[in-house]
């Protein structure tokens, strides 16, 4: 009797597991039945995710690129700038191929005129560089805006086709039939949702680290017409 149940119980818990497994679904399963219109919507959120993708690495290596900065670099100018040696000064400058450096050349360019003009070439130079830095950035605030629209557009969509099926049903609903709609309806929402959380953390991540950039562009900028006011 006792081996009977533990035979019976065995049985259950292996057709359960069976069921389990017929029942999950797989993300290709799930894209696949959500029908046409589902299909459409998610191809653009893949391509939406795909661009933002893209834009954040290449922000990313940019951004990198201009943080790169010899510790040595304001002391060695310091000096080409105290000897009178402005033309080793802007070569300094263009060797080292940063942000900091494009404007600091600036400034030397100027070297001979009021401060003022001097600070005013900066500062004209620093919204270009700045510039650089946040190219491309808004599209992914917009991706992350996006995103979610065109999913719970998707929502409508299904919802639409769920009605539509069950209008036509003749008063009686055939749940199969509603599969279609359901699916566009949950899956887009998902997908569109999926996107938008990527695009906006990865878009918050470049501001800040944009934003570190231009204070320590700031910083050696100061640093710099610090250096042109010091008594001889």
């Amino acid at each position: 009797m006792i081996l009977f149940l533990q035979t019976d119980a065995a049985t259950k818990a292996t057709e359960k597991a069976a069921d389990a497994a017929d029942a999950s679904l797989s993300i290709m399963d799930l894209i696949t039945n959500s029908g046409t219109s589902g299909i459409l919507i998610i191809a653009i959120l893949g391509l939406l995710l795909f661009i933002a993708v893209y834009i954040f690495l290449e922000r990313l290596f940019t951004v990198k690129a201009a943080t790169k900065i010899d510790a040595n670099f304001m002391n060695q100018l310091k000096s080409h700038i105290s000897a009178g040696n402005l033309e080793a000064a802007k070569i300094q400058c263009a060797q080292s191929k940063s942000p900091v450096a494009r404007l600091i050349e600036k400034g030397i360019s100027r070297i001979g005129k009021p401060l003022d003009d001097i600070n005013k070439a900066i500062e004209n130079a620093g919204r270009l560089e700045v510039y650089k830095l946040e190219k491309g950035v808004s599209s992914l605030a917009t991706i992350a805006g996006a995103a979610p629209m065109i999913g719970f557009l998707g929502t409508v969509v299904g919802m639409i086709l769920a009605f539509h099926q069950m209008a036509s049903g003749g008063g009686s609903i055939d749940i199969a039939a509603l599969a279609g709609g359901i699916y566009t309806a949950m899956t887009t929402t998902v997908a569109g949702l999926v996107v938008g959380i990527i695009a906006y953390i990865a878009y918050n991540y470049i501001v800040v680290k944009t934003d570190k950039v231009v204070h320590t562009m700031e910083a050696k900028v100061v640093e710099f017409l610090d250096l042109l006011n010091e008594p001889v």
